[in-house]
């Protein structure tokens, strides 16, 4: 039975501008809010938050709740993995920092292209299995954001994996790029569990077009743009767990609620996300998830998953002459020591970087054409 898990990877801050200014007094809210809701599953990484993601699950789930009350996930961060010898280390740092003695579910993190350099030069399938027969895992996976192809692979070579974590949602379910589906289809082949990640696709099926809202108003109004997105993955066979990855408490208790009365789509709703995805795929302008790992690699402290959102919702009114994002964009630009678009000194880091394969600098220079040019006509 598919389970409602608790991304941690997008948690409310006190400084917007700080990944590190984890709110935790609202964040423990949610977690009481998720818990007393009868749910247990949460996941978590190294890299999340710049480093303190993990922290911030001890704080606010391991000293609080009794150790069998919860499961935790977690991922092996390979972006900074070279060598075998910092294997032992930094998963005694994740056990420190998530202040258990075992994991429940834990992953090689972002398996793919961009991350290469690891699983090709380290044995790192062989580390994990080493830490599940010692005990401190009790279910070994990966995480991937490669191709059924790349997927199949894996999966063909490393039978000791139980479980794969995969982008699924109703717009990358035949998405050529992304290939949802084909991925779930190669999870089944190989009889592995499925959990999700990105239902809402950072947070774009929450706020789809108008054009495709009044398509789901007008078939049912009592049901939310959300409802659509949970009902989707909450119902395909073979998955353990979706992970929602709320940012706020009322984006939680939306979640809770929508998972609580995700009865399955009918043909004809089906029919109509197949149009909703049309209109949706029309008006986005960068295909981004705000999952910030092309953050960390920016050598100019770029906020690239800020600085694309806020490029989004401007194009999605782009007949105005004046938009509330494009004056957000330009107070962020005042920020002292904060890098803007027209920063990118197009190292490419980033682009190696990118689960979605967008061409960061190029966009970056869109936004630089749009925001500081075309609009506001000041220059960096």
């Amino acid at each position: 039975m598919t389970k409602l898990g608790m991304g941690m990877m997008r948690l409310p801050l006190v400084d917007e501008n700080d990944q590190t200014s984890i709110d935790m007094e609202q964040v423990n809210k949610m977690v009481d809010l998720y818990m007393d809701a009868g749910f247990n599953c949460f996941d978590t990484a190294f890299v999340y938050h710049e480093g303190v993601g993990e922290a911030a699950f001890r704080e606010s789930v391991v000293k609080r709740y009794p150790r069998d009350s919860f499961k935790v996930s977690t991922k092996l961060p390979l972006f900074v993995i070279n060598e075998e010898s910092q294997l032992e280390p930094l998963f005694a740092q994740q056990l420190e920092n998530c202040g258990v003695d075992y994991f429940d579910y834990y992953m090689l993190h972002n398996v793919s292209g961009f991350t290469e350099n690891a699983w090709k030069n380290v044995d790192l399938y062989s580390f994990i299995q080493k830490k599940k027969e010692e005990g401190y895992i009790k279910h070994i996976g990966i995480s991937t954001h490669g191709n059924a192809e790349f997927l199949e692979e894996i999966l063909f070579e490393h039978p000791e994996l139980e479980f794969v974590l995969l982008q699924i949602n109703y717009l990358d379910w035949d998405d050529e790029g992304i290939e949802s589906r084909k991925c779930w289809e190669v999870a089944r082949k190989y009889n592995k569990k499925v959990m999700i990640m990105e239902p809402y696709k950072g947070g774009f099926l929450a706020d789809v077009p108008q054009e495709a809202e009044k398509l789901m108003k007008d078939y049912n109004p009592d049901r939310s743009v959300v409802s659509w997105a949970m009902r989707f993955v909450a119902n395909i066979d073979d998955v353990c767990v979706v992970y929602t990855g709320a940012s706020n408490f009322e984006q939680l208790e939306s979640n809770i609620e929508e998972f609580k009365n995700a009865d399955p789509l009918n043909d004809e709703e089906l029919a109509i996300l197949d149009e909703v995805s049309e209109i949706i795929n029309s008006n986005i302008t960068v295909d981004c998830t705000k999952c910030r790992y092309c953050v960390d690699s920016c050598t100019e402290e770029i906020d690239i998953a800020k600085i694309f959102d806020l490029y989004n919702k401007h194009k999605l009114l782009e007949k105005e002459d004046w938009t509330q994002f494009g004056n957000a964009y330009l107070n962020y630009s005042k920020l002292d020591g904060v890098g803007i678009a027209s920063d990118c000194i197009e190292c490419e880091n980033c682009i190696e970087e990118c689960p979605q394969q967008i061409n960061i600098p190029e966009v970056l220079k869109d936004v630089a054409k749009t925001f500081e040019t075309e609009i506001y006509g000041f220059e960096n």
